[in-house]
């Protein structure tokens, strides 16, 4: 169903979420959304779009570009 590189990145937000030492349910209060949408997303179940993805970056406090780039570059986040 997923890609090798789409499960990839559902892993990446996961690692830089849990790096942050974020929860999954803090994560999606300062998302405004239900604890599920995270649990979805990291499931591999739900897609984010890109508003949705740097809307996750910044509430992780990091640069969605940044983000963005570590993927795409296949290198790790500073």
């Amino acid at each position: 169903m997923f890609t090798q590189r789409c499960q990839d990145f559902i892993a990446f937000i996961a690692a830089v979420r849990k790096a942050a030492d974020v929860t999954q349910v803090e994560l999606a209060e300062r998302l405004g959304k239900p604890q599920s949408f995270v649990s979805k997303v990291e499931r591999g179940e739900r897609r984010l779009d890109v508003i949705e993805f740097c809307q996750v970056a910044e509430a992780l406090g990091r640069d969605p570009a940044e983000m963005l780039g570590a993927v795409v570059s296949d290198r790790p986040l500073k």
